[in-house]
This record gives C-alpha cells, sequence and structure tokens, in this order.
C-alpha cells in the first residue's frame, strides 16, 4: 500500500516523504555524536540526512515527469523504477536503506525481480485504474522456508551489556575481562566446542598484549574462541576478528569500515578537518582487502564485524556461515539493533546464509533461512 500511494503523488510528496524516510529510518546515527560530547550536533545531523534523502526523492520524481514529457511514457513507471534502484544508492557508502526490507517477514518475497514485479502491479492499476493488476503481485509470492528452530548445542554466543563510556575505560578492564573469561570458562563447562564473543570486547591491541594473549590460548585448549578486539602491526590501527583454534591464532581484520564511525568518506582535505574537529583528531582504521573465511573443527565461517554483515560485498560466494561480531552500544537506546536484525535477516534469506551473531548492548540470536532465533 505505501509504494501504491507513493507512486501517484507529486515531487512535493516525494520531498517529504524522503525527509521522514530519512528521519525514522536513519535518526539514530547521530546519536553516535552524544559519545564525542556533541550532543548539540545530533539535531544538524538528523537535518543533513533528511535533506539528503529529501532531495534525493525529490530528483527522481523530477526526473521521472521529464523523462515521461520526452518519452511519452507515464511518469508512474519511471517512478517505479526509481524505487527499484534506491537499493543500489547509497549516500557515503551506507547501504541501509533497502525498501523490499517491508517484505522481509512476509509471504512475498525480497528479490528484485519479485520486489519489480510489486513495483508493476502497482504500476499498471494506478495507469489503468484497474485494481486487478494487482494480482500480478501473487507472482512475487515466496513460500516459507522450512527451519529447525533449535541453534546448535555445541555454540554458545555470548552477549554483553557494557556501554561505550565503560568500555574504554581502562580502569574497567580488568572487571569487564574477569566476567568474559568467566563466560568462556562456563562454556567449557558447558562442553560447548564454540564460543563467540562480542566486537572489541577487548578493546586495547590485543596482539601486544602477551598476557591476555596467554589466558585466551590456554582455554583455547579446550574450546574454540572467536572474540573482537584491536590489531596493530606498528603503522596501522585495525578494527579485527581473534579465532582460537587448533593450537593457532589467526586474525581476520574488517573489510568494509563504517561511514565516518571508522573512516571518512570525504575527501583528503575535508576528512582530516572532520577527524579533527569531531574525533580529538583520531586516525581512520584500515580495511582489509579481502573477505576472510576460517575453518573452526569441520565448518568454515565468514568473518564480519558490525556493519560490514549489512553489506551485499560480505556474501560474495554464498557463504554457508558467518559469524558476526557486532558493538550497538554507540547507538542504544534506538533502533538500529532492530533494522540490523532485519538487514541480516534480509542477507540470510536471500544467501541462505546462517548467521551466528554476538552483540554488545542488544540481545544476540542466530539467523537461519532468514528466521530469527533467539537465544
Amino acid at each position: 500500500m505505501t509504494l501504491y500511494l507513493l507512486l501517484k503523488e507529486s515531487q512535493k510528496v516525494w520531498f517529504f516523504s524522503g525527509i521522514f524516510i530519512g528521519v525514522f529510518w536513519f535518526w539514530w546515527i547521530a546519536l553516535s555524536l552524544k559519545h564525542y560530547g556533541y550532543i548539540w550536533a545530533i539535531p544538524i545531523e538528523i537535518l543533513v540526512i533528511s535533506l539528503i534523502y529529501g532531495v534525493l526523492f525529490w530528483v527522481f520524481a523530477w526526473g521521472a515527469e521529464k523523462l515521461s514529457s520526452k518519452l511519452t511514457l507515464p511518469a508512474i513507471f519511471f517512478k517505479a523504477f526509481s524505487l527499484l534502484i534506491f537499493s543500489y544508492i547509497h549516500p557515503f557508502g551506507f547501504d541501509w536503506f533497502k525498501p523490499e526490507l517491508m517484505f522481509i517477514e512476509s509471504y512475498l518475497g525480497i528479490e528484485k525481480w519479485q520486489y519489480a514485479l510489486i513495483l508493476m502491479a502497482s504500476a499498471l492499476s494506478i495507469w489503468k485504474k484497474q485494481l486487478l493488476y494487482l494480482f500480478i503481485i501473487l507472482f512475487a509470492y515466496q513460500p516459507p522456508l522450512t527451519t529447525n528452530n533449535v541453534p546448535s548445542d555445541e555454540i554458545k554466543i555470548v552477549t554483553t551489556y557494557t556501554s561505550v563510556q565503560d568500555k574504554w575505560n581502562e580502569a574497567l578492564h580488568s572487571e569487564q575481562f574477569e566476567h568474559l573469561f568467566k563466560e568462556i570458562d562456563q562454556a567449557i563447562q558447558e562442553g560447548k566446542k564454540l564460543v563467540i564473543l562480542p566486537e572489541s570486547v577487548f578493546p586495547l591491541f590485543l596482539n601486544r598484549s602477551e598476557t591476555l594473549l596467554e589466558k585466551l590460548e590456554e582455554r583455547a585448549k579446550q574450546i574454540s574462541i572467536v572474540t573482537g578486539g584491536l590489531y596493530w602491526d606498528g603503522r596501522t590501527p585495525r578494527n579485527s576478528t581473534y579465532i582460537f583454534t587448533d593450537n593457532k591464532i589467526t586474525v581476520a581484520n574488517k573489510v568494509i569500515l563504517v561511514p565516518f564511525g571508522e573512516s571518512n568518506p570525504l575527501p583528503d582535505f575535508l576528512s582530516n578537518w572532520v577527524n579533527k574537529v569531531f574525533y580529538d583528531g583520531a586516525v581512520d582504521y584500515v580495511a582489509s582487502e579481502h573477505v576472510i573465511d576460517y575453518k573452526i573443527d569441520e565448518d568454515i565461517y565468514r568473518n564480519a564485524i558490525c556493519f560490514e554483515a549489512t553489506s551485499e560485498r560480505l556474501y560474495e560466494g554464498t557463504p554457508e556461515n558467518m559469524i558476526v561480531l557486532s558493538n550497538n552500544g554507540w547507538f542504544t537506546p534506538s533502533i538500529e539493533p532492530t533494522l540490523q536484525k532485519i538487514l541480516l535477516q534480509y542477507y540470510s534469506k536471500k544467501y541462505g546464509t546462517t548467521i551466528y551473531h554476538s552483540v554488545n548492548m542488544s540481545a544476540s540470536y542466530v539467523i537461519k533461512n532468514g528466521t530469527v532465533i533467539e537465544l
């Protein structure tokens, strides 16, 4: 119904639709500014985001009208095409706006061709003023996928609730680390084969901490451990996953960085100014060039850290399993964890990937065939 009504409307309505989509879909992005002491900038950032989407929607509606007058085709079809390609438009590399996400919990499919059928049916019914064309939508029907809703008994997925302020408070690290080792020890007592901890739960350069590495290696003799931590090679910082298994340590660095949060997508002269003013001169993280898979026992897992798990690139090759480590503390309380979960459902359903998601500051879960299995 939303798409049907939007297709009928004018450029002005499209502009304000973009404005409100920008606000209600992405308002939470600005919450990260409070952790840097810029609460005053939160409404400004929300306004900028809303204007970006407002202008994008207006441009597409305006372009549809122009093309219609030149090609003698109804503008409604160009508007439908605009909504189809919106999934490929990623301002500053942020690709969380996908209109087809509204069908993730429905009987309609989320593939592009199914979304195109829904748009075509809506456009035809409006153009011909005949609701019977809406029956075309039936061809976008997606039978529910059967899922065994029982997570593996051999895997323990840990959820932590450490605020951003506490996470980077070195005085609290000892207590935090003690809790993490208790979780690992409990997993060993329960006979688990793998324990997964959230993103950067060790908020230091773990490869430079011999004491922590020794403790993790000792426990890894009894259980495989996947945990988040920082990595420093003497030149560049990285947000990484550490895998302790088979008497060895594997480091999988992040491939896709969060725009502005970890890497500034602006030109260098602006990027340096933004980092200096808003991020205390912090240096951008550096991304790894290649997507990384690693093996635990007989299973292959695709490595993903938070934001990158919601990017199409991480699903190249259709991985069977993916371990995702996240820290949602920057954006809670907000809708961000829910939107993240819906995006992971989308990719799990599209690629058949089973996702094991360990999270800080919101609940962890498993997603199989697009179905969320709460822990």
